[in-house]
């Protein structure tokens, strides 16, 4: 049956990669991960067998890294909800609040500084980048909050929170990463199409920064009405196709 808390915990993975934060980077990190530069990866000719090798498996390592921390994240929210039901509405209003105001920021109405800093890996020989290397990058990356993943995650977290069962909690957490990390995988094996089609897609960066902080405005206010779970309905009600989804 079509569930509108995964799909949106998807959708938000996939907004997150395509954002300014993380799509400009993407090209440093597959080199970084293929242990070559990027004159080699941007190149004429075909790109030797052995570095897309590499990169993919470096790329899956590192979308394990992350998608770890976030199905962490997931359990340590519902833990710390079920703590304190009770108070369950409070922590929704204060939700609604904290994600109503990531928004904004993406929209350019104000500016929150710590939302703006970013995971950098350092520079260095990247040729004896290794599997478990990769994977400890990826953790990193995920807890070094760059502001996409941090306004997005926040969203998600909060709903993983409000979930009925742990394995629901972790569950939006778990997709959300494979939304955001499934790219990195894609981009891994399509290394020169990609680099061609992420320089075209830079002048359309501000537009999905904007895209996401509206999306972002419209979930706090679903969230403090209580009404995420009445757009789910509404949706298998017009549109019946979802119930096969």
């Amino acid at each position: 049956m079509f569930d509108v808390s995964l799909w949106s915990a998807f959708l938000g993975g996939l907004i997150v990669f395509f954002s300014p934060c993380i799509l400009p980077i993407v090209p440093f990190y597959l080199s970084y991960m293929a242990g070559t530069g990027m004159a080699v990866l941007g190149g004429d000719g075909a790109l030797p067998d052995g570095i897309r090798r590499k990169a993919v498996l470096s790329s899956v390592m590192f979308s394990a890294g992350i998608i770890t921390v976030f199905v962490l994240l997931g359990a340590a929210a519902f833990s710390v909800s079920q703590a304190f039901r009770v108070y369950q509405d409070e922590f929704r209003y204060a939700a609604a609040a904290i994600i109503l105001l990531i928004g904004l920021h993406f929209l350019g109405v104000i500016r929150i500084g710590f939302l703006n800093r970013q995971f950098q890996v350092s520079a260095g020989d990247t040729n004896n980048m290794s599997v478990l290397g990769s994977y400890i990058v990826g953790l990193a990356f995920a807890a070094g909050w760059t502001p996409c993943v941090g306004g997005v995650l926040t969203a998600v977290i909060m709903t993983a929170s409000f979930e009925d069962t742990a394995l629901r909690g972790v569950g939006l957490l778990f997709i959300f990463g494979i939304g955001l990390t499934l790219p990195f995988v894609v981009a891994a094996f399509f290394i020169k199409p990609f680099l061609r089609f992420a320089a075209r897609f830079r002048r359309h960066l501000g537009m999905v920064e904007k895209l996401m902080g509206g999306l972002m405005i419209i979930f706090a206010l679903l969230l403090l009405t209580n009404s995420v779970n009445g757009i789910a309905n509404w949706m298998i009600e017009t549109f019946p196709v979802f119930t096969n989804i």
